[in-house]
């Protein structure tokens, strides 16, 4: 991280050379493949099967790690937290914003103990009201009655993060409704500045998520903003940070009911128009779905008995990071400045279920035969599918796009959830993909499908099997596989 001054007059705009953001063209994945621009050398030291060539575009090592993580937390808390409002006018009074037994400690040692590695905090809503003593703004902590106006929320909570093990992310809401300058060249300046004291006070951020809203279809008048500004900021302070939402590395799903989609590819054209170019390009831009505990994104007392329950959460589980996207959480603090004892049994219960569902994998270390491997060699084989370690991998030959794995059990097992994941490091591959049974001698299919991805977790009405057949039938290269696994739970719904 640098902490060097960065001052750019209103004259940088005209000339500032936006940041150049990671673009991987695919190579070897398209039907017209353009130059490849290589991204850093993939890092090999705890991988077990050797690399193989990339189908591009593939993953940076930060956003496969990120990707790894699965489920992240979302805090909302704010002056809409004290005015029990969702979306805050900018009028509001900074002497209401007070939480009297504020504990960020307990917010990330909750995080952790329910396994999550990121944790978002809105710095900044949509109101203007900041979170911490920022220098530009009269509407802030700073005016509070929080410390008599010496507190600083988000530094409490990054050190708690810091501390703990835990990724500190950062929300802050384009749509400012206090700011004057706001539909001027000056908010730009304004933005940026907000940007800076977050990026050089509080140590690393893991990710840094860029709001959306409104939808002009709210029909309010939205500032231009300047996103490559934005953005070449972030990466001059803060090279390694994920942008999310509305950024360059990470992709918002497009709805905020943590709902993904059965086909979800991590590589997509991105659209440059919005940067101001007109340049269509593949890129690794994986998908992340938002969604709250409860049906408000603030904490409202009258929702105490309205969260979501373990079954729906266990779905939202199953349709997100099982379809190849990553689960984006939301819990919010209530007046005091705590999770709600409600939230946090809710949360404890959900990791419960899901322990309980995938607490015993019926493929773990049994025989599995393919019809092809890459050289015939062990380092590929599909054995490693069944090893539960991601490092390793079964990959064909090139040039071969499909093939059958078929895994055999021993003995008849009842089951009803299957995960498949690629070993995406080298790039998503899979367009279609399916999966038979053994019924007394004769094979039927239990799912078809397109997209695999990171992971694809399916389920179905449960069936008793010695084998297990999966089939890969089309690809953009040769496939891979790192992991597959069944199980059997009497606690889900089928999807």
């Amino acid at each position: 991280m640098r902490t060097k001054n960065f001052i750019i007059s209103n004259a940088y705009y005209f000339v500032v050379l936006p940041l150049l953001i990671s673009i991987l063209f695919i190579e070897g994945c398209s039907d017209n493949s353009t130059d490849v621009i290589k991204e850093n050398p993939i890092v090999t030291s705890q991988i077990k099967s050797p690399p193989i060539e990339p189908c591009y575009p593939v993953p940076t090592d930060k956003q496969l790690e990120w990707q790894d993580s699965e489920i992240m937390m979302f805090i909302h808390f704010g002056i809409n937290t004290f005015t029990n409002k969702e979306w805050g006018d900018g009028t509001e009074d900074p002497l209401l914003f007070n939480p009297r037994n504020l504990n960020v400690l307990q917010w990330v040692q909750i995080a952790k103990e329910i396994g999550f590695k990121y944790v978002i905090l809105t710095a900044k809503h949509h109101d203007g009201f900041c979170l911490w003593p920022s220098k530009y703004t009269n509407h802030s902590i700073k005016y509070s009655p929080y410390k008599n106006g010496n507190g600083d929320i988000v530094k409490e909570f990054a050190d708690a993060c810091h501390a703990n093990g835990i990724k500190f992310c950062i929300y802050l809401s384009p749509w400012d409704r206090h700011e004057s300058t706001y539909g001027s060249s000056g908010y730009d300046i304004y933005y940026q500045n907000q940007l800076i004291e977050l990026l050089t006070n509080y140590g690393d951020i893991g990710e840094f998520w860029f709001d959306g809203a409104p939808d002009p279809s709210y029909g309010i008048k939205l500032h231009n903003y300047n996103w490559d500004l934005y953005w070449s900021t972030v990466r001059y302070y803060q090279p390694d940070v994920l942008m999310a939402n509305w950024g360059p590395d990470i992709r918002w799903v497009g709805n905020e009911e943590g709902l993904g989609y059965e086909t979800e590819w991590a590589w997509q054209t991105r659209n440059f128009s919005m940067q101001k170019s007109d340049s269509y390009n593949k890129v690794w831009y994986p998908a992340e779905a938002d969604v709250s505990i409860r049906p408000g994104w603030f904490y409202h007392s009258s929702e105490d008995f309205k969260i979501k329950t373990v079954d729906q959460l266990v779905d939202i589980y199953l349709k997100t990071v099982g379809r190849n996207t990553n689960l984006l959480l939301n819990v919010p603090p209530n007046t005091d400045g705590q999770f709600s004892s409600y939230d946090i049994q809710r949360l404890r219960d959900w990791k419960r279920r899901l322990s309980e569902i995938f607490a015993k994998d019926l493929f773990f270390g049994k025989e599995i035969t393919c019809s092809n491997v890459r050289n015939n060699s062990d380092a590929y084989s599909a054995k490693n599918c069944l090893d539960n370690n991601r490092n390793t991998f079964w990959v064909t030959d090139k040039d071969i796009n499909n093939a059958v794995l078929d895994i055999n059990l021993g003995k008849k097992e009842k089951i009803n959830i299957i995960r498949l994941e690629e070993a995406v490091r080298f790039g998503q591959r899979i367009k279609a993909f399916e999966v038979d049974y053994d019924n007394n001698g004769t094979m039927e299919t239990i799912f078809s499908g397109t997209t695999i991805g990171h992971s694809r977790i399916i389920t179905f009405p449960a069936v008793e099997t010695e084998k297990i057949r999966i089939l890969i039938k089309d690809s953009y290269a040769a496939p891979t596989l790192c992991e597959i696994k069944g199980y059997y739970s009497d606690q889900i719904r089928v999807q």
